[in-house]
């Protein structure tokens, strides 16, 4: 699968327009930290010294793991479903903070090993979104809006089991891809935030981390949702097969078709749509920037249009942070994943955005600038 050629956002002179800008703010230079940097970046992905984030999609790809039958989880499969229909009903974690915030949360069903219905309008005629778009279900809590919506893209029931084989064919990869892209073609704004569920899919994100960063897996595994050392050990063991399984691969689509999840090649699509669509891209934790870190390996300017949000508590995270080069937001120790880390760090979007924007020049408040 080929897919389009991203531009390049080094842009000379908006940069030194917006660097002028924030320099003469009413503050000393320099003094908002990292904020100025991000309200730099913010500009440039969107194109203006003015930048406005608009109806941000929070989007929570889900999938099952065939390689979680192996017990490299402390939870079972039906933990993915099942929170699912949690994200659905408002109560989980993710939920919550798209409420707070005020934005839209789709869950996309990319590959669950559960039929939630078909509910809904009929499949989108432009372009390959899977199946239908329905089955939106209230928040709770005291606000009814907005509603959070399951979309179907599902490609198959969960993955194969990567020590057996590739995760997923050639052709299962590139339809998720293809469901990705569409959907956040479908989808208004200019901001996607990234999200994610899949019991068994720390692993597949250690596999790439390992595979493309060139690592070895011992310093890439961690305890994911909650194993014991000796757990971990285990885990260790298992996705060290799974690489030599795959030892092969250096192509990093066939990588993501070896190790990954449904879940993560649709949000790979989702990602592609949205730099080529010069939207901001919000980053979570672990899986998401695993996702990333496949996108860099096919074209390194996708992380112009990356915000990291977090550092999660995941052992690897840090790791991969380094080899992409990316500084994230905050450091909480989350693990939690869903996009639960993305929805904490947006509100430091908004400001670095209405900082730029709004916030008083020396000349225009008439204050004194540096002597």
């Amino acid at each position: 699968m080929v897919l389009p050629a991203l531009a390049d956002l080094q842009q000379p002179a908006l940069a030194q327009a917006l660097q002028a800008k924030l320099d003469h703010k009413t503050k000393p230079l320099g003094s908002l930290g990292r904020l100025e940097a991000l309200a730099l970046q913010l500009g440039l992905v969107l194109g203006t010294e003015a930048p406005q984030l608009e109806q941000p999609q929070l989007l929570v790809f889900a999938g099952d793991h065939g390689l979680a039958a192996r017990g490299v989880s402390a939870y079972p499969s039906d933990v993915t479903w099942q929170m699912v229909e949690n994200f659905l009903a408002g109560g989980a974690c993710v939920s919550v903070l798209a409420r707070q915030h005020g934005m839209a949360l789709t869950v996309v069903d990319c590959g669950v090993a559960h039929d939630f219905g078909t509910a809904g309008p009929p499949q989108d005629a432009d372009g390959p979104l899977g199946g239908q778009r329905g089955h939106e279900v209230p928040s709770v809590g005291a606000h009814s809006t907005p509603r959070a919506q399951l979309h179907h893209a599902k490609i198959a029931p969960g993955t194969a089991d990567s020590l057996s084989g590739p995760a997923m064919t050639t052709a299962q990869c590139a339809q998720a891809i293809a469901n990705g892209r569409a959907l956040v073609k479908s989808l208004p704004g200019n901001a996607v935030l990234l999200g994610e569920m899949g019991i068994g899919n720390t692993s597949a994100a250690s596999l790439l981390l390992a595979h493309l960063a060139q690592l070895d897996i011992a310093d890439c595994t961690g305890a994911g949702t909650g194993l014991d050392a000796a757990a971990v050990q285990r885990k260790t063991t298992i996705l060290r097969d799974v690489l030599q399984r795959h030892a092969d691969v250096t192509d990093p689509l066939a990588a993501l078709a070896a190790f990954g999840g449904f879940e993560m090649a649709t949000m790979l699509g989702a990602v592609w749509q949205a730099a080529d669509e010069r939207r901001v891209v919000l980053v979570d934790g672990f899986i998401t920037s695993a996702v990333v870190l496949v996108a860099h390996a096919i074209d390194a300017r996708v992380l112009q249009r990356c915000v990291f949000a977090h550092r999660s508590g995941e052992r690897g995270h840090a790791l991969m942070l380094h080899h992409l080069g990316a500084q994230p937001l905050l450091d909480l120790g989350l693990r939690l994943g869903e996009g639960s880390g993305a929805a904490l760090a947006w509100p430091l979007l908004q400001s670095a955005c209405a900082v730029l924007r709004d916030m008083a020049s020396f000349a225009s408040a008439g204050v004194s600038g540096k002597v």
